[in-house]
């Protein structure tokens, strides 16, 4: 099934002082969705931000939020993540012992359910979960830091995934994070993704927000 191109800024590079009015550049500057990277310390080794400061944001911006959750025990945290305005919630696989529980609760919860999978595990992993999920996130480098070096080596697992999609004819996003750039989306568009975390792409494009989203997007196919 096609699905239009989404660009979803990171906003983990940004100044956390001025997150609001990052907030809402990447709104005007054609942002389909905000890509908030929480990270608790103990699933990676980094420590971002959590419910408070997202329901802070939320007022600012009509597009919608993701949460990309690298915490440990998610299930205990996911509610406070939707009532902060999050219509995405994504866990990471390798920190649920009961992911088919954990997506079920994301969906009652009413926020769209997400798989996340480092790029050592394997798609084994969702494969009989797959039906519960709206959004599969693959990571193209190693969570817990923004500003690496995308893997390549991750293009064959995306193919893979898009091609399981399409099989059995669901209606899934296949994102991608992690050195996501002008060098590099068009490879994982290539090879199947449809949606785009992209954080120091943006933040660190000299020509602006507008010009990194527009180009990104075209790069991409749409």
């Amino acid at each position: 099934m096609a699905r239009s191109v989404a660009i979803a800024p990171s906003i983990l590079p940004a100044d956390f002082s001025r997150l609001g009015e990052a907030c809402i550049e990447l709104e005007k500057a054609g942002a389909d969705r905000i890509h908030l990277d929480v990270m608790d310390g103990v699933f990676v080794p980094n420590l971002t931000f959590g419910p408070p400061i997202i329901k802070s944001l939320r007022p600012h911006v009509s597009i919608p939020f993701e949460a990309h959750l690298m915490v440990v025990e998610p299930d205990k945290l996911l509610p406070d993540y939707v009532n902060a305005g999050c219509e995405t919630v994504m866990v990471q696989v390798e920190a649920c012992t009961h992911l088919h529980r954990t997506l079920a609760l994301i969906a009652d919860l009413g926020a769209r359910p997400g798989a996340v999978l480092n790029p050592a595990t394997p798609l084994s992993t969702i494969e009989h979960v797959l039906d519960l999920c709206d959004i599969v996130l693959l990571m193209t480098v190693n969570p817990g830091f923004g500003g690496q070096k995308y893997l390549p080596s991750v293009e064959p697992k995306i193919a893979e995934l898009r091609a399981m999609i399409d099989e059995r004819g669901l209606d899934i996003d296949l994102e991608v994070d992690g050195g996501i750039g002008a060098g590099t989306i068009e490879a994982a568009a290539s090879a199947g993704a449809n949606a785009f975390v992209a954080g120091s792409a943006v933040f660190n494009d000299e020509a602006g927000f507008d010009h990194a989203i527009e180009n990104l997007r075209t790069l991409a196919g749409n």
